[in-house]
């Protein structure tokens, strides 16, 4: 199955939701990074929320950027994602781990521990815009429902899971996010909280078979759900050889001059995707000609 997200209105427009089935994504990010099980379901949620949060973007190059800082094992993540449904991410140590909260609860809050969190969107403007927060939970989920309140006003709730198999790959991942509008009602607002009060874990929903358009009408029943886009979402990193090879150029002669005597050669390494680029010295002194004439 592909990963999908749905995004709806439901109250005739009084409430915008989104909801993300995104178990492949996870599970590619976990085999490129090799990510202990509290890892991946850190990265996981983050992804999840980035692929939601980057679905509101309107341009075709505008990016979110959300960065965790904590004092925990994990130390921090990052993940950016496009409006195109593309997410990348990474952990600062993907080898962490903690003990669980109780037996098959991954203790998530305490491996991320206390720290910020910040959400940058890239919007084509001057300056891209940026909100900050303090970790509430570090529990990711709960932390994007009180950024969403504090930064931008919009009463939120958010669900994010991640469910690992006994072999440590990704059995089930997803999320939600459903936001009030200025113009919803009390009684709008009071139906939401009773559906999402008797709703199971995302992750258990997926477990049951449940697709992301029985959560939705889980989510919206009672108000007159209406989905508006759905799109695939995959694990993206825009990282080329080419891409790399401008980045040694730009950090000028001077620079590549000290490279290629000191080290006679180079490798670059991508956060994001894992991959390594080599560069030998001729090519280094190739890269050196191109600085040298801009």
């Amino acid at each position: 199955m592909e990963d999908k997200l749905l995004r709806a209105i439901g109250a005739n427009g009084a409430i915008r939701a989104f909801v993300a089935e995104t178990k492949n994504m996870v599970q590619n990010a976990r085999t490129l990074h090799h990510t202990s099980p509290v890892a991946t379901a850190a990265l996981g949620r983050l992804l999840t929320a980035g692929c939601m949060m980057g679905s509101t973007l309107k341009g075709e190059r505008d990016l979110i950027t959300l960065q965790i800082k904590g004092d925990g094992p994990l130390q921090g993540i990052v993940v950016t994602a496009d409006s195109k449904g593309r997410a990348k991410g990474y952990v600062f140590q993907p080898n962490a781990d903690v003990p669980d909260k109780y037996p098959g609860k991954l203790d998530v809050g305490k491996a991320i521990g206390q720290g910020v969190l910040r959400i940058i969107k890239d919007i084509g403007m001057r300056e891209p815009y940026s909100g900050e927060i303090q970790l509430v939970t570090g529990e990711i989920a709960e932390d994007l429902t009180y950024y969403f309140a504090q930064s931008e006003q919009i009463p939120s709730a958010v669900a994010l899971g991640v469910l690992i198999d006994t072999d440590t790959s990704v059995k089930q991942a997803g999320g939600f996010m459903v936001q009030l509008m200025p113009d919803a009602g009390e009684e709008t607002a009071e139906r939401l909280e009773e559906n999402i009060a008797k709703m199971p874990y995302i992750t258990d929903l997926y477990d049951m078979g449940k697709t992301p358009e029985q959560i939705l009408n889980m989510l919206l029943e009672g108000l007159q759900p209406q989905i508006t886009d759905s799109r695939p979402l995959c694990f993206h990193c825009s990282c080329s050889r080419q891409r790399v090879e401008k980045a040694l150029i730009s950090i000028g002669a001077e620079e590549l001059e000290k490279m290629i005597t000191e080290d006679k050669q180079a490798t670059l390494h991508c956060h994001f995707c894992n991959k390594e680029y080599h560069f030998q010295m001729e090519q280094l002194q190739e890269l050196l000609e191109s600085a040298k004439t801009k």
